[in-house]
């Protein structure tokens, strides 16, 4: 079986659905609150898992009630956790995510135990044994990250990037990346384009294949593009779905997406593999909570 690791981010991540997500010095009532089991690189861990790689987890907990709950969905879906540490006297990361009606949300994140990993961890042959893929996020270090990136890449694995939350991307990761993928608003971020359709997409994935060896625009409704540093692109038209929730959609494309290339399918196939899972993920209820709150 292939084997991925993913560095990042696990957060108890606290849902909330409203009618509409509050302005400034406004309150509105909820419908329901439920805990979710998150993190970028949580969920882009449970995402690969699913479409069938084995999975190791490089991250860091605190030394709270958050952590257990974690850690037993990782184990669950078969997650090597080996390298999941718990940090004395630190918070578990979690986040506050509010759901409108529409099934958009926005959400607050508190970094907390994903801002210690330890990163002397990472530069491991254990580790990359057999690993064909290296997942990362921008949800940890710009440290962490360049840490991962470069022992990955000494043992050659391939290195994805979901760059997310937008950051700018640190001068010394940039060349170690093979995949970058980005949605509209991290497109923008990085290229300096206007990225508000699926065409504006697909201009900007092929200005930033000139530096990346591949690169994914996900945009939202609209669809996903895509370009390859030989010239390689296109865009695929998103699935119309009725929507129950955008939450997790970026992490599930992410990784399937991985998945699909660790598989041995090319881009194209792994786009298309990714954007029907994410169809599939914000249409329908999510297996990911913890425990119900009415």
């Amino acid at each position: 079986m292939q084997k991925a690791v993913v560095v990042g981010s696990l957060h108890y991540d606290i849902f909330v659905e409203a009618p509409y997500r509050p302005q400034k010095g406004e309150t509105v009532l909820g419908y329901k609150w439920y805990p979710k089991f998150g993190g970028k690189g949580g969920n882009q861990a449970l995402a690969a898992a699913k479409a069938g790689l084995s999975v190791t987890m490089v991250s860091a907990v605190g030394d709270d009630h958050f952590a257990p709950a974690i850690l037993k969905v990782l184990k669950e879906h078969k997650i090597d956790t080996s390298y999941v540490k718990t940090i004395d006297n630190a918070g578990t990361g979690m986040s506050v995510a509010i759901a409108d009606a529409e099934g958009d949300y926005g959400a607050v994140i508190v970094s907390g135990a994903n801002r210690q990993i330890d990163n002397s961890l990472l530069d491991s042959d254990e580790l990359f044994s057999d690993a064909s893929m290296l997942i990362l996020q921008n949800e940890v270090s710009d440290e962490t990250n360049l840490a991962a990136a470069q022992a990955a890449k000494k043992r050659g694995v391939m290195v994805c990037i979901n760059a997310a939350p937008a950051k700018k991307m640190p001068q010394d990761l940039a060349p170690l990346i093979d995949i970058l993928i980005v949605n509209q608003v991290e497109a923008s971020e990085i290229s300096g384009l206007k990225v508000e359709s699926l065409d504006e997409a697909l201009v900007c994935a092929q200005q930033l294949a000139k530096t990346m060896k591949m690169v994914v625009v996900t945009a939202g409704s609209e669809g996903v593009a895509y370009a390859v540093e030989d010239g390689t692109c296109g865009k695929l038209k998103a699935h119309k779905v009725e929507v129950v929730s955008t939450h997790g959609a970026g992490d599930c494309f992410v990784g399937h997406l991985c998945a699909a290339l660790s598989l041995g399918k090319s881009l194209e196939e792994a786009v298309a593999f990714a954007n029907d899972k994410a169809a599939f993920h914000v249409s329908h209820v999510q297996d990911d909570v913890l425990v119900s709150k009415d």
